[in-house]
């Protein structure tokens, strides 16, 4: 399975989002952070990331007779590279992009599924802006963008910090050129 296979599925996105930060958990872990999904699928997906190289299994325990595994996520396989996403279809994208929206919904569902969910508070957005740029300037605010995400891409889970996702979605909503 290649890797747009591989990690362009709602489940298997969920789990890479969910060890992100240098966690290490179980599979039952997992089921914690993604309870919507039964334990037979998510045990499968589990399954395929690690034979794909996504997850890699940093521990096992022996816990009452079964061998229980902890995985950690392998971030240098988590990812698309640029080559690859140059050479992607429009039914890639569309399937890329789908997988990405299922993943949204879901997790956005979760949260305000927890009674102490407060939107307000917890500085949800989710607005949606029609902006009108040139060459140049699309170029800037991708990289203004850029340089506000990539520091704290690498921050570790600890127990002060909150998983948010960021998802920035940015695609001409016109033909480029017409006005």
């Amino acid at each position: 399975m290649g890797p747009l296979e591989l990690l362009g599925h709602p489940v298997r996105l969920r789990v890479v989002h969910a060890l992100r930060g240098g966690r290490v958990l179980t599979t039952a872990e997992l089921g914690e952070h993604i309870p919507d999904v039964s334990k037979a699928t998510l045990y499968r997906h589990v399954e395929l990331l690690a034979e794909g190289g996504v997850l890699e299994v940093a521990e096992e325990r022996r816990v009452r007779g079964a061998v229980e595994r902890l995985y950690r996520l392998r971030a240098d396989r988590a990812s698309i590279d640029p080559a690859m996403i140059a050479s992607l279809t429009a039914d890639d994208h569309r399937q890329g992009f789908a997988a990405a929206m299922a993943v949204l919904v879901a997790e956005f569902n979760l949260y305000l599924d927890h009674e102490q969910a407060d939107p307000v508070e917890d500085l949800v957005g989710y607005r949606q802006h029609a902006v009108w740029l040139s060459p140049d300037e699309l170029t800037t605010l991708i990289e203004g963008m850029r340089a506000a995400i990539l520091p704290v891409l690498s921050n570790e889970a600890t127990a002060e910090r909150t998983r948010y996702l960021l998802s920035p979605i940015l695609f001409p909503a016109e033909d480029p050129g017409s006005s």
